[in-house]
């Protein structure tokens, strides 16, 4: 039978989606700003209720699909892993804070004016809360439509799937390690016992429900049943809540698109040049080096390039607020995320050739 999966609906044009939630967020704050504020003051401890809901159910339907059953096969690709492991967790995160920095704090800087108060009350620079922001992306490595960017790449699906296992369990061991250290030399305050609690809400929970509901639903209707309908039921919910949180995101941070419009321009500048960089170190670095096949660099290379948005934007909520810049850089994040990783497809399968020759 032949394989027709390709991006779904909601996932072909998402770019599009991000882009209407701008706008009807902008609206909203406009014409009803207490509504948005009302639904975020909704909360237990500085965790706003609504926005929890949402960010729960954009997270489980991604952990959902991980199979940790495969972590015991990346013994066999001991290699591609190994690679994948040291751009996500040694090169990437530092990478993304020295580019967001360049660029944010020191050639656009006097482009972004202002400041703002996070949730906490504590007053900081406008341009270092969209540096915080892309730190948050920078330490998250895509563990959801990194499974289609590698599929489309023509790449080995099976170690996707080993990779993406490993990575989810290190995020949550590294996730907040390494987010607190470079917040920290970013000048941001770190509530320690807030970062924990994202780590174990947004990613611990859904990855342990998703866990054990995969391993029922499977055993009960079988395999085929889960990936044919109910992964393909849940696409469309993990992207639904996801545009709920952005239409809140964007009217309490309308003002600041209204006032600056160029600043998501400002924003993605160094985000795109991130990703190609660590495209290109994947890529065309580590794997010629250790001259991986063509099927095994693909998606190696994919995960790196690629960010869990989704985490990032749980994490910057949770840390700073739902109005903050560190949120609304990691919606940016979310902006450039398909078109930029289609293009890198494209590379990948215009140049297959380079790692296949006898």
């Amino acid at each position: 039978m032949k394989n027709t999966k390709k991006l779904s609906f909601f996932e072909q044009y998402l770019t599009v989606w991000v882009l209407l939630c701008i706008v009807i967020g902008i609206i909203i704050g406009k014409n009803a700003p207490q509504f948005a504020q009302a639904l975020n003051d909704f909360s237990i401890y500085q965790v706003s209720i609504p926005i929890a809901i949402c960010l729960f159910f954009m997270m489980y339907p991604i952990m959902v699909k991980i199979d940790f059953a495969q972590v015991v096969k990346s013994a066999k690709t001991p290699k591609p892993v190994l690679m994948t492991l040291i751009i996500n967790w040694g090169i990437k995160p530092f990478t993304m804070y020295a580019i967001a920095y360049f660029f944010l704090g020191f050639l656009f800087r006097e482009l972004i004016p202002g400041t703002e108060i996070l949730s906490n009350g504590q007053e900081v620079e406008l341009w270092r809360s969209y540096v915080s922001g892309a730190i948050l992306l920078g330490i998250a490595p895509c563990t959801a439509m990194v499974l289609m960017w590698g599929y489309l790449a023509k790449g080995n699906d099976g170690l996707t799937l080993v990779m993406v296992a490993i990575n989810s369990l290190l995020m949550l061991l590294l996730y907040g390690l390494l987010g607190g250290f470079l917040l920290n030399i970013n000048d941001m305050p770190i509530p320690w016992q807030t970062m924990l609690l994202s780590v174990a809400i947004y990613v611990a929970l859904p990855l342990v429900a998703g866990y054990f509901s995969r391993k029922t639903i499977i055993n009960r209707k079988g395999i085929e049943w889960f990936n044919e309908k109910f992964l393909h039921w849940l696409t469309p919910v993990s992207i639904g809540a996801l545009l709920v949180t952005l239409i809140l995101l964007f009217s309490l941070k309308g003002d600041v698109i209204i006032d600056n419009p160029l600043t998501i321009l400002w924003i993605a500048i160094p985000l795109f040049i991130q990703t190609i960089l660590i495209f290109v170190i994947g890529y065309f670095g580590f794997a010629r080096f250790l001259k991986l096949s063509y099927k095994d660099t693909a998606p190696a290379a994919m995960i790196g390039a690629s960010n869990h948005f989704e985490v990032a934007i749980a994490t910057a909520i949770i840390l700073f607020g739902l109005s903050s810049g560190a949120a609304l850089a990691t919606v940016v994040g979310v902006l450039i995320e398909v078109p930029v990783m289609l293009m890198l497809v494209a590379i990948c399968k215009r140049t297959s050739y380079l790692f296949d020759k006898k």
